[in-house]
């Protein structure tokens, strides 16, 4: 069986020559040593560069209506994270994205919530929502179809929310227009 080995030299006068010898045992170490050093790299990368890390949100991005009078409220870091947690593990089965599965019409964009009746764009409106569900035009109670706090015994996960924490998923409900844009609440054109 014959080697196959590669070697660079020098002839002296500034000029180098390329030999290739048949070594298969020298062409494998040369591969793994590649392997190695490129492997080295990207572990070396990994360790070493610090993850992504995503920009704080100034205080006016975390400005919000607290009330229909427009009082306004600054949401803390720890209310928006709070109230995104909460969102994702209590409401994003049927709102993912700011739409609303049951009724793709109604989402919770901004102006969806400003149109209801009573208006639902304000901290307070939201957290009044979340007690008290209605219908869009504000005429019935839908307590039995919508998880609140007045049917906790048909939706347990409502059953342990605060006023604290429906207030941190009104916010992150109301920030997210203004972190995100069109996308929220906006259905299947932009997922």
């Amino acid at each position: 069986m014959k080697q196959i080995t590669c070697r660079l030299f020098s002839r002296g006068d500034g000029t180098g020559a390329f030999q290739i010898y048949r070594n298969p045992s020298r062409f494998r170490t040369a591969k793994r040593v590649i392997w190695l050093m490129i492997s080295i790299a990207f572990f070396s990368f990994q360790v070493l560069i610090p993850p992504a890390i995503a920009t704080e949100l100034d205080v006016g991005t975390r400005t919000l209506p607290l009330n229909a009078e427009e009082q306004p409220i600054v949401l803390t870091l720890d209310q928006i994270q709070r109230g995104k947690q909460l969102f994702d593990s209590t409401c994003s089965q049927c709102h993912a994205s700011g739409t609303t599965k049951t009724n793709p019409i109604v989402g919770l964009d901004p102006e969806a919530l400003a149109k209801a009746t009573p208006r639902r764009d304000t901290v307070e409106g939201m957290v009044d929502y979340l007690h008290n569900p209605t219908t869009y035009d504000g005429e019935r109670s839908i307590a039995e179809l919508h998880p609140s706090t007045a049917s906790s015994d048909v939706f347990p996960e409502m059953r342990n929310l605060t006023d604290e924490e429906l207030r941190a998923i009104s916010g992150y409900i109301l920030l997210q227009p203004k972190v995100i844009g069109q996308k929220w609440g906006g259905g299947k054109i932009y997922y």
